[in-house]
């Protein structure tokens, strides 16, 4: 790659890895926010679930939005979003001007995420320079969630309001430099590519009742958790009616056509359930059952962080050798080995113990989150690369919240009582769903795995490997356009 090649990549994984830390210094600082503000538990869940909301409800938007309009252009006005308003977030005196700014941000997020991945994935060419960078990219992302433990730890001790301006300095170098080394290119050609406003209306609301539905199911009634998800699947049915009749869809319907894109796609919901599922009762059992400071916590999570080296180092030559598809499957598989390790989980344990579970959850981590990547982008062509990375991170984001929801779940109807073992007897029962959902996601790779060697059987005597199943874009797949486009 050129130096200019990797000065963009910079910025980018910069962006990934402001994205990363943001949430993460706000998990660990929640508890100062509520006794400076005063905030009851339910207000204090919508922090979190507010950017939840903005984040998963936008991003396919968000994905449409970069291809239709300048993937730089939506990647540094977005950008300018963010920091203004984790500034203001920082300036809150009431838990609803903290829950609005959140909400923002996390549109914000989904606006620039997919923006920044498709200008990966149009602007290196497709092979192992993409993957390459890629790669790189899913280690950022992944440091920066795990360097925001500790560093939301640190800033929550001097003063949580920290948590909200670190961000804003950070995100202001890497717009100078967004600004300085993404080139600029012309406004895309929109010629008979119309904003499908029926579909991003339909489909918006649809993802934003349902991640609201999820988050929400341990809170209130079952029958209003119907209601909402039920309404929810409603709008789904409108919108694929929708796309169907558009002539210029917000999301073409035979984009799903890839069983590539597909499997990803399903993978990567899964996996997300189950990892972040997995860290919240973690992080439960460390602080409510083990009276652990919310720094030690972050200490003892960091060890997650290993994918952070990994996935640019040894996730490339396993990629090589064995394909996407198997290091996707092996992964998993290891995933699903450290959440295992935790079913037996102890009173005392100690963190010796723990240990393993949790190194070998970062090895899963870096196995599968960068070539899942590549697969739900491999062989989409340019002009749908934004709504493909917007697919991809929408899963990522309704599979967190999933798998939140459930654990919380299963964990308050297996805790009776509020003794230590009532405790202890709610948490093993919650690590049960980050296992089953890892177990699952493994089985849909496996059907990738038997796809691929049957298309190898088929092939003819001396012919070409067969390579990743492409969609069915109109015109093929195209060469990228080159970075900033």
């Amino acid at each position: 790659m050129t130096g200019r090649a990797w000065g963009v990549l910079f910025v980018l994984c910069g962006a990934i890895f402001l994205e990363g830390i943001d949430v993460a210094m706000l998990n660990v600082a929640l508890p100062a926010i509520r006794d400076d503000l005063d905030l009851s538990t339910g207000t204090l869940q919508w922090v979190m679930s507010a950017y939840v909301l903005g984040y998963g409800g936008f991003m396919l938007l968000g994905g449409r939005a970069a291809d239709l309009f300048g993937r730089r252009r939506m990647f540094v006005l977005w950008l300018v979003v963010f920091l203004l308003f984790s500034g203001l977030g920082g300036l809150a005196t009431e838990g609803w001007m903290l829950i609005v700014a959140r909400f923002v941000t996390g549109v914000a997020a989904a606006f620039m995420t997919p923006a920044g991945l498709s200008i990966i994935t149009t602007g290196f060419p497709e092979g192992p320079q993409r993957d390459k960078a890629l790669l790189v990219y899913a280690g950022t992302a992944a440091g920066g969630f795990s360097i925001g433990l500790v560093v939301g730890g640190l800033l929550s001790a001097i003063d949580w309001r920290w948590v909200f301006f670190a961000p804003v300095i950070l995100s202001l170098g890497i717009l100078l430099a967004a600004l300085a080394l993404i080139p600029a290119s012309p406004r895309p050609d929109r010629t008979g590519q119309g904003v499908d406003l029926a579909g991003a209306v339909t489909v918006t609301a649809g993802i934003l009742l349902l991640v609201f539905g999820v988050e929400r199911a341990t809170h209130v009634p079952a029958a209003w958790t119907v209601g909402t998800v039920g309404t929810a699947l409603l709008l789904f049915l409108a919108f694929a009616v929708i796309e169907r009749a558009s002539s210029s869809p917000l999301v073409r319907p035979g984009i799903f056509r890839s069983g590539s894109l597909v499997r990803a796609n399903v993978a990567g919901l899964l996996f997300a359930a189950g990892f972040f599922g997995f860290q919240f009762i973690v992080v439960l059992y460390l602080q409510e059952l083990r009276g652990w400071s919310s720094l030690q916590t972050s200490f003892a999570l960091i060890v997650i962080g290993v994918d952070a080296v990994l996935s640019p180092l040894l996730t490339p030559k396993l990629v090589a050798r064995f394909g996407h598809a198997r290091v996707i499957f092996g992964g998993l598989l290891v995933a699903s080995l450290s959440y295992a390790l935790f079913l037996p989980l102890g009173a005392d344990w100690t963190y010796a113990a723990m240990f393993p579970g949790l190194l070998l959850l970062g090895v899963a981590f870096s196995l599968v989150y960068g070539p899942l990547t590549i697969v739900a982008t491999d062989g989409v062509a340019e002009e749908e690369q934004g709504v493909a990375g917007g697919l991809l991170y929408t899963s990522f984001q309704f599979g967190a919240a999933l798998g939140l929801s459930a654990v919380t779940a299963v964990n308050i109807t297996a805790t009776d009582g509020a003794s230590s073992a009532a405790l202890l007897d709610g948490y093993r029962a919650a690590l049960v769903v980050p296992l089953a959902a890892a177990l699952i996601a493994a089985a849909v790779s496996a059907s990738g795995l038997r796809t691929r060697r049957a298309r190898a059987d088929s092939a003819p005597a001396g012919g070409h490997r067969a390579g990743p199943e492409r969609s069915d874009a109109p015109g093929g797949v195209e060469q990228p356009a080159g970075l900033g486009s």
